[in-house]
């Protein structure tokens, strides 16, 4: 490796710099100042639909909205830290925050705060234990910066693209929203025997028939299982999947493994917690914690997507959470319980219909979600070749 090639130069360089000096290494405490939230913390946390947002660093960003006109951030932008994940965004509208662990982060002199936040998320941390980490480490980290004029510049570049990500999100949100909706209307409401909107040849049908939860469903306890089956992790966002595809690390012992119990592609798990998601989906084979519940179709004809769908409904969700028995750290649900809530049944071939035109919702929803996993991809491509490559 040639000198040219060690120097903090950027292999894109936008022409009007491409004769610029190196770009600078600098620690984040010569970078950034910080400030404690105390004053912005919110009091009441039982947040509402619309007002000021209340914000966290982590994945949730924003928990909620409040009505409280006092202790509102205003002096923006600014990126919100949180002191023990480290996680971080970047936040240009007037905000609250819930916790005490954020850290709120502005540039000392002329540094674009943007152009920071995107070097920071670029930045490699170990969390080795739960504590604070900003004053004592991470803001002694370092970072690579040209002159403020480059900053800005690629600032812009990467503002433009995050504009794109947040359009198609939005367009996400937008077709999830008009799906749950879709979804009320599809399956009749509480008291009432037939939907709201149903196809118009299946009308002559007439009502649709309930029955109970084990009419309809078996719980399964099989626990013989190939040492090759993956081990499954419960989610709310992608129902029952192989733990090695998501950052799952808890740590299974052999001798507890013997106890799991082993799902097939299409059956149901009930978290016996209900606060953990009540009932999922599952696309694959493989084994989970005995602490679940599996549950598996009597009737073949029924249809999958059908009750897929149903069990999401806030009807059901409700009526699943009803007298909950207890537990010592929670509630949970039991299979009984299932057992004795009444689950519709219409004609097979009507809830084929259902399941088409859901599914079909559900295809555009994933291509979505592809298209922004396919753009965020293309940011973080584009960042490394903006951004010099250090060797490490």
């Amino acid at each position: 490796m040639n000198k040219e090639t060690n120097k903090l130069i950027p292999e894109f360089r936008f022409p009007e710099f491409k004769n610029d000096k190196e770009w600078k290494k600098k620690q984040l405490s010569e970078i950034l100042d910080y400030e404690r939230p105390d004053n912005y913390i919110v009091k009441d946390i039982n947040y509402i639909k619309t007002g000021t947002p209340v914000l966290t660093a982590n994945k949730g960003f924003v928990l909620g909205y409040t009505n409280e006109d006092f202790g509102i951030y205003n002096n923006l932008p600014v990126i919100i830290f949180d002191d023990f994940t480290v996680d971080s965004k970047y936040v240009d509208f007037p905000f609250k925050v819930k916790s005490s662990a954020i850290k709120i982060l502005k540039t000392k002199e002329n540094d674009n705060l943007k152009f920071i936040y995107e070097s920071i998320t670029e930045l490699k941390f170990n969390l080795v234990e739960h504590k604070r980490y900003y004053i004592s480490e991470y803001q002694k980290l370092f970072v690579h910066v040209p002159e403020p004029t480059e900053q800005l510049k690629i600032a812009d570049c990467l503002s433009s693209l995050d504009e794109v990500i947040t359009a198609h999100t939005n367009k996400l949100k937008a077709l999830k929203t008009y799906k749950k909706g879709f979804i009320q209307n599809l399956f009749p409401k509480d008291g009432e025997s037939v939907p709201k909107l149903r196809f118009k040849e299946f009308e002559k049908y007439g009502e649709w028939e309930y029955l109970n939860g084990n009419k309809l469903f078996d719980t399964i306890s099989n626990k013989k299982h190939d040492s090759d089956l993956p081990i499954l992790a419960i989610t709310q966002e992608q129902g029952a999947i192989p733990r090695n595809l998501i950052n799952y690390n808890v740590v299974v012992t052999e001798k507890s493994i013997e106890s799991y119990k082993v799902i097939e592609i299409g059956d149901f798990i009930i978290s016996l917690r209900s606060f953990q998601g009540g009932i999922e989906y599952s696309n694959y084979k493989g084994i989970c914690s005995p602490a679940y519940i599996i549950l598996r179709k009597k009737n073949k004809y029924s249809e999958n997507e059908f009750y897929k769908n149903y069990f999401k409904t806030d009807l059901y969700i409700r009526n699943l959470n009803k007298n909950l028995e207890g537990l010592r750290d929670g509630k949970m649900v039991s299979y009984s319980q299932f057992s004795e809530i009444k689950i519709p049944n219409p004609n097979p071939k009507e809830q084929q219909k259902i399941a088409n035109t859901l599914s079909s919702l559900d295809d555009l929803i994933k291509e979505q979600v592809d298209k922004i996993e396919q753009l965020k991809l293309h940011k973080k491509g584009l960042m490394r070749g903006l951004f010099p490559k250090v060797k490490v």
